[in-house]
């Protein structure tokens, strides 16, 4: 005989319908009559199990497409386990559990942020890889204050908003989730595809939004953004940052030549040069004419080459036109090396009607 799920069958409905607004109230661990309480949406799993206090406990299913729950007793909230799936395919994946970690925010960051005085948003905001609660993954946030429901979706996920919606912090227009073990899930951490599904309230309109935090993003006409560590390059200016505040200041001698760099210069063959191919191609013409400091037009990305980047969906990630974000922090980390400064114009102000902005 089926045991009886802990949670009432509309609720039920609503997290497998990806309607429910507040998945953390339902999924995960929760305190119920005669012990702990573990549920997870999986729509993949064929069967799934909890491996807890190095016991195999199977999950019963209480809906078709994939709603699991076993009740455990004597079992503390804060017990650590893992979630076990066999997919329909055969496969045993074995993982964590998102929905058994607590915010990674602070009530400090979020009511600056909802202040809109915090000085340092996209260290908050976007995908950032990190760990919590002593495990490694990649948190992601948005705001959004007047949605309904915000799900991540991904490469990870197959794209199915059902299955990561994010917790919502009232008050703040925040929503976040971090993903455990990403890279150990998707096989990958760095340049994992993502993007967020929006459910308004506007009817039943829903829309996958790029993020407008992320540090980078897929290739036009493609319009993911992309998860990516800006920490790992190994920053070699430590000379010119000591000195910045003086070679830039106000009695200091400065000359800028501002350039745009897919008009600049070409390869042969027409194409574009890479962030790589300008630290070749631009820093010896620069000190040749005397310049002490280069401006870039704007090259945070945008869908459309004809703008000249004055339309901006990703405001922290350098157009991959031209290369990755390690591509990038390398042309001005050799910038710097060469004792030439770099002025991004960054336009804010600016953005396209593009459904995916």
């Amino acid at each position: 005989m089926t045991k009886k799920a802990t949670v009432e069958t509309a609720v039920i409905q609503a997290i497998v319908s990806g309607d429910h607004s507040d998945p953390f109230a339902v999924l995960g661990p929760h305190e119920v009559d005669g012990g702990l309480a573990i549920r997870a949406f999986l729509p993949q799993a064929d069967e799934a199990a909890v491996l807890i206090q190095k016991q195999t406990i199977p999950l019963t299913r209480h809906h078709r497409n994939g709603f699991f729950e076993a009740v455990l007793p004597d079992v503390a909230l804060d017990t650590p386990y893992q979630l076990q799936i066999q997919t329909r395919a055969d496969i045993t994946v074995l993982h964590e559990d998102p929905y058994a970690f607590d915010t990674t925010f602070s009530q400090l960051d979020l009511y600056l942020l909802a202040e809109g005085t915090h000085e340092k948003a996209y260290a908050l905001l976007g995908a950032h890889i990190l760990e919590h609660n002593g495990r490694s993954g990649v948190r992601f946030a948005v705001w959004a204050p007047n949605a309904r429901r915000v799900s991540l979706i991904g490469d990870f996920n197959n794209w199915d908003g059902r299955r990561h919606p994010m917790r919502f912090h009232p008050g703040s227009g925040i929503w976040e989730l971090f993903i455990p073990n990403l890279a150990q899930d998707s096989g990958l951490a760095q340049s994992s595809q993502y993007k967020y599904e929006i459910k308004t309230n506007y009817q039943t309109y829903t829309v996958a939004k790029a993020d407008p935090f992320a540090f980078a993003s897929q290739l036009r006409p493609n319009t993911a953004s992309v998860v990516w560590d800006i920490d790992s390059h190994p920053w070699q200016d430590d000379a010119w940052m000591g000195n910045r505040a003086k070679q830039n200041g106000l009695n200091a001698p400065i000359s800028i030549y501002e350039l745009h760099l897919a008009s600049w210069r070409h390869k042969d063959d027409g194409e574009w040069l890479t962030y790589r191919d300008l630290i070749d191609a631009l820093i010896p013409y620069i000190k040749e004419m005397g310049y002490s400091h280069i401006e870039l037009m704007p090259i945070a990305e945008h869908p459309y080459d004809g703008s000249w980047g004055y339309q901006v969906t990703g405001y922290f990630a350098p157009t991959s036109r031209f290369g990755t974000p390690d591509d990038f922090m390398a042309f001005v980390d050799a910038c710097h090396q060469a004792e030439i400064g770099v002025i991004l114009d960054w336009v804010p102000a600016h953005f396209p009607m593009d459904q995916h902005g």
